[in-house]
């Protein structure tokens, strides 16, 4: 459908051309994104497993010769796929500028196909525990994804710098594992300096492991923080309600007894009525023997 175009004149200029995009092709674009990604997300992650394990056979076999060409192939259909995937998806999104900023990690893994193999971290966006509140469910996904960057980062690197090392002169990382004892060491920035690499591509390959190691020293740190702050607040707002419980609790009685007490004030008003004498004035039937002696019953009165 050819996107409609709006034209608007100037005095003394020529119109100026002002191309939009309606709202309706911007969705049908995003829908189509959103079905082609749903479509290819299992068939790309195959395909990066299949690139890592036709890696990591052709790096700890060390093939040379022809039967390096088969390996060799396979990764470069890997590739294609890959690249062809980003071409489609960069084609089909409705902001392009905006989609190829917030997608420089799938230009890498075209770019690099040493992080194709970082595509499977996606598998990890998919373990989640059913039933669980939102905050828990990104803390376990953060955890999942550490988890999974670590292996696979420690993996990759170990093929990545054995690759380069093993034919190198003075080189001791020289066995697959040296190659992974030399990445956990790296990555969790422990660094003992038994082995190092000593290959410009080994070096880098360290320095971006290193970098990695420091991401996800702070992606756990922030996690674990998390964590507690969580069991903080969590102690705290049941201690909360179970003051506010008790003052609960509290109000109620104090309610109650002052129902009691207007209860009981129209009682005592209408009792004190009735009996005036009570309050220590005497009654008008006592008034006119104040101050006279009383009479016993048998006593008779003397002139």
């Amino acid at each position: 459908m050819p996107e409609p175009t709006a034209q608007s004149q100037s005095p003394g200029r020529l119109g100026s051309r002002i191309t939009y995009m309606p709202a309706e092709t911007k969705h049908s674009r995003q829908r189509l994104l959103s079905l082609w990604e749903r479509a290819t997300e299992w068939p790309l992650i195959t395909a990066a497993v299949i690139f890592l394990i036709v890696y990591a056979w052709e790096v700890i076999a060390d093939l040379q010769g022809p039967a390096r060409r088969l390996p060799e192939t396979v990764m470069n259909i890997v590739w294609a796929v890959f690249a062809v995937d980003y071409c489609v998806r960069f084609a089909l999104a409705s902001d392009r500028p905006h989609w190829f900023t917030h997608h420089l990690p799938d230009l890498a893994v075209v770019v690099l196909p040493m992080l194709r193999p970082l595509r499977l971290v996606r598998l990890l966006a998919l373990i989640g525990v059913l039933r669980r509140s939102a905050g828990t469910a990104l803390r376990g996904r953060i955890t999942a994804y550490t988890a999974g960057s670590v292996a696979l980062l420690s993996f990759v690197a170990s093929l990545a710098v054995l690759d380069a090392e093993r034919a190198a002169p003075g080189a001791s990382i020289t066995t697959f594992p040296d190659a992974v004892w030399w990445s956990l060491v790296t990555i969790t920035t422990v660094g003992y300096g038994d082995l190092v690499p000593v290959t410009t591509v080994g070096r880098c390959t360290a320095i971006l492991l290193m970098i990695g190691g420091v991401a996800v020293i702070g992606v756990v740190t922030a996690t674990l923080a998390s964590w507690i702050v969580s069991l903080v607040n969590e102690e705290s707002q049941e201690q909360e309600a179970a003051t506010q419980a008790q003052v609960t609790a509290l109000q109620d009685q104090v309610s109650a007894l002052s129902e009691q007490l207007r209860a009981l004030t129209p009682s005592r008003t209408a009792t004190a009525s009735m009996h005036p004498g009570n309050n220590g004035t005497p009654a008008a039937g006592d008034r006119g023997s104040a101050g006279l002696p009383r009479l016993d019953s048998n006593q008779q009165p003397s002139d």
